[in-house]
């Protein structure tokens, strides 16, 4: 069965669009357009057999010319970027009284020139002398090498940090006189540089107080010229920075055994017991000793009796729950005391070798070294209401530390004592539980138990370890 002409299919050459150099009527047919077949993916051609361009890929090509319009908008677009970072740079030179002098001058100008004023021609005069003096004072080289040198990056609240600001010249031309800026928190210290030859150096020796916890960013260091008026200012920033921690207060405490705890898993100290899980050695018996302990096949080589001795371990899971609810304190200073407090007991804690874990409503804070966990109660903000108060900490705690041998709640003095016992209730079973209240308005410690947990109020840091001491006992 042969097809017809009209529905014979294009040979293989015709669908891959190569043009067919047959004769004829053949040849016609040879060249029938690849889309008439279907086939949208090949190009077209021409009565000729060359491929064809199909107009709607011509941009994917090769490029085109760029029409009028086209070329006005671009170059609209370029003036439009350049202009703005023109005016931004003259807004950040020209100070607000400079703005003033500008706009009195135009209106000097103005007047002068619209109704023939002597006195306002003399007044735009000075005025405009004056600007242009001004504007003279912005140039220069303020090529200086800086050093930023913080004798410690890290102190407590009360201390002074004391800093060092090196400035360079090792250019070879002399630098004019010039102002440093140095940023240190919300604040700012300005020093005046002096007239520096080539290859002399100024340097600066600055004191920061620090009255309250938190991180200050010392920098960065800004070079400032402008004219003596205050109409223009230069800025040239040399983007060095260094973060400035300030610690909580803390205070030293004598121990927190807070009980002999035995586990498997927990480190062994050097004192020797009769009784644990920790096998160190044997010696002889000795009156009051357990028979269960006896070990006998060495009392038989040795002919007497031999008694296992034990070294005497502690588990060394030890987890701090400072409570950040704003509702539970009734003041700032009560809640930097419960920081106090939480730091002063973890830094014990992990000279004791513990494994410390503290703990917020919101998160963990990092505590594998007593540095980067000081670091983070100088970061440490209240928590969001939402995130529920101590109950809602004692939950967390009793999920992501299930094993903690002791825990210890810290709050402030609006807390219920009924939260207090179902924080309590929450912990993990077993776990030895004491709660720090902080209270501003007691004169002396107090101790009083609730449920299963002892629980300590506390109005100032020196309170703490006599506190503690009253928990050993």
């Amino acid at each position: 069965m042969t097809s017809s002409p009209e529905t014979a299919t294009p040979p293989r050459r015709a669908r891959r669009g190569s043009g067919a150099s047959g004769a004829g009527a053949d040849s016609g047919a040879a060249t029938t357009d690849a889309s008439a077949t279907g086939d949208l993916g090949a190009p077209r051609t021409d009565a000729s057999g060359a491929s064809a361009p199909d107009p709607s890929d011509t941009g994917l090509v090769s490029p085109r010319a760029a029409t009028r319009a086209e070329r006005w908008r671009e170059r609209a677009d370029t003036a439009r970027r350049v202009s703005r970072g023109i005016l931004r740079g003259i807004a950040d030179i020209v100070r607000p009284l400079g703005w003033v002098f500008l706009a009195g001058a135009v209106v000097l100008w103005w007047l002068a020139l619209a109704f023939g004023w002597q006195e306002m021609l003399v007044a735009a005069v000075v005025l405009t002398v004056v600007l242009v003096v001004s504007v003279a004072f912005l140039f220069g080289r303020t090529t200086y090498e800086i050093e930023l040198d913080l004798t410690r990056t890290r102190v407590v609240v009360g201390e002074r940090a004391v800093g060092g600001l090196t400035l360079a010249n090792r250019t070879s031309r002399t630098i004019l006189p010039a102002e440093v800026v140095l940023p240190v928190g919300h604040g700012r210290g300005v020093f005046q540089v002096p007239r520096l030859v080539p290859g002399a150096e100024h340097e600066e020796v600055f004191a920061i107080p620090t009255t309250a916890r938190g991180v200050l960013e010392v920098g960065p260091v800004s070079v400032r010229r402008g004219d003596p008026l205050g109409l223009f200012e230069r800025t040239h920033d040399r983007r060095q920075a260094v973060d400035l921690y300030v610690h909580p207060r803390t205070t030293a405490l004598d121990g927190l055994s807070l009980g002999h705890l035995r586990d498997l898993e927990g480190l062994p100290s050097q004192h020797l017991a009769r009784d644990d899980v920790s096998f160190h050695a044997l010696r002889e018996y000795q009156p009051g000793d357990d028979l269960r302990h006896v070990h006998w096949k060495s009392t038989a080589r040795a002919g007497e009796v031999m008694v296992r001795q034990y070294e005497e371990t502690r588990r060394s899971h030890f987890v701090v729950g400072l409570s950040s609810h704003p509702d539970e304190y009734r003041s700032a200073d009560e809640f930097e005391l419960a920081i106090s407090v939480a730091g002063s007991v973890g830094l014990r804690a992990l000279r004791d070798s513990r494994i410390l874990d503290a703990r917020t409503q919101n998160g963990p804070l990092r505590s594998l070294s007593a540095r980067r966990f000081l670091d983070e109660l100088s970061l440490l903000g209240h928590s969001r209401p939402r995130q529920g108060g101590v109950v809602a900490l004692a939950g967390a705690i009793a999920v992501h530390a299930p094993q903690a041998a002791v825990v210890v709640l810290v709050t402030g003095s609006k807390t219920a004592a009924s939260d207090l016992r179902l924080a309590c209730s929450r912990l993990p079973y077993g776990v030895r539980a004491l709660a720090v209240v902080t209270d501003t308005r007691v004169a002396a410690p107090a101790l009083q138990r609730i449920a299963e947990a002892d629980v300590v109020t506390v109005g100032d840091l020196d309170q703490l370890p006599r506190a503690v001491r009253k928990v050993l006992a």
